[in-house]
């Protein structure tokens, strides 16, 4: 793999086993995990309704406000570091949102204390059936490695140009992905056929429009990495495969 530096005549610091040294990487991780964590966590505790324009009365996962950022930081992850870090940072997400489950099903299982008062409210809010947690897992590992590998491969094929269109068009390919095995895996007999689509739609519409929205904050993330971490890398000769993780 090769690498361009913003900067490269900046001196740049390396550890002993030779892999490059990055102030904020760690930090852009930490931010892409927590996102995860608490929209998983958090947003589906609550549904929430809007009228809009087009399709009328919406009824959506509050997480849904919050979900899309995982994508945004994603998209950074991937145009500054490269897929491969981006990749582990998936893999982190991954472990965090498995460990989470697995916490939520011991801590609602546990046989609660006489006199507690809160079983019913904690089972409401943490206790996701198996079904859900797996469709999650399974949405969230193809949607945020279709949407890293989308970014890779149009920054080289645009040679690093029109980075509104790599972060918008991998983050709708990385969506449409996600949803499209979500909805159908959590709430398929479920809920009415009509209303999984419907809601798989509105969300869908949703996610991308955060992205639209938050496009000049990724340009001046973007351009803040570049320009401390002295690295603008290109995936011209990366291994793709999601399950090489060992950089």
């Amino acid at each position: 793999m090769t690498t361009t530096n913003a900067l490269p005549t900046t001196t740049t610091t390396t550890a002993s086993n030779g892999q490059r040294q990055y102030k904020y990487y760690d930090f852009v991780m930490v931010t892409f995990v927590t996102l995860l964590l608490c929209s998983n966590l958090i947003g589906p505790a609550k549904i929430a309704a809007f009228n809009l324009p087009i399709l009328g009365s919406t009824t959506f996962g509050a997480g849904i406000l919050f979900f899309p950022l995982s994508y945004v930081f994603g998209d950074v992850l991937t145009e500054v570091y490269g897929y491969a870090r981006s990749r582990r940072v998936v893999w982190a997400g991954f472990g965090a949102i498995v460990f989470s489950a697995f916490m939520s099903f011991v801590v609602v299982n546990l046989p609660p204390a006489p006199g507690y008062a809160g079983q019913a409210s904690l089972e409401a809010v943490f206790g996701n059936t198996p079904r859900i947690v797996f469709a999650a897992l399974l949405a969230y590992s193809c949607g945020e490695f279709a949407n890293s590998f989308v970014l890779a491969k149009m920054k080289v094929f645009t040679k690093g140009k029109y980075l509104w269109a790599r972060t918008i068009g991998s983050t709708m390919v990385g969506e449409l992905t996600d949803s499209l095995i979500f909805y159908p895996l959590a709430f398929y007999g479920v809920w009415p056929d009509a209303l999984v689509v419907k809601v798989m739609i509105a969300n869908y519409l949703l996610k991308c429009a955060w992205e639209v929205l938050m496009t000049p904050v990724t340009y001046k993330l973007v351009a803040f990495l570049k320009k401390h971490e002295h690295e603008d890398y290109y995936d011209t000769n990366t291994n793709f495969s999601p399950f090489n993780i060992g950089r």
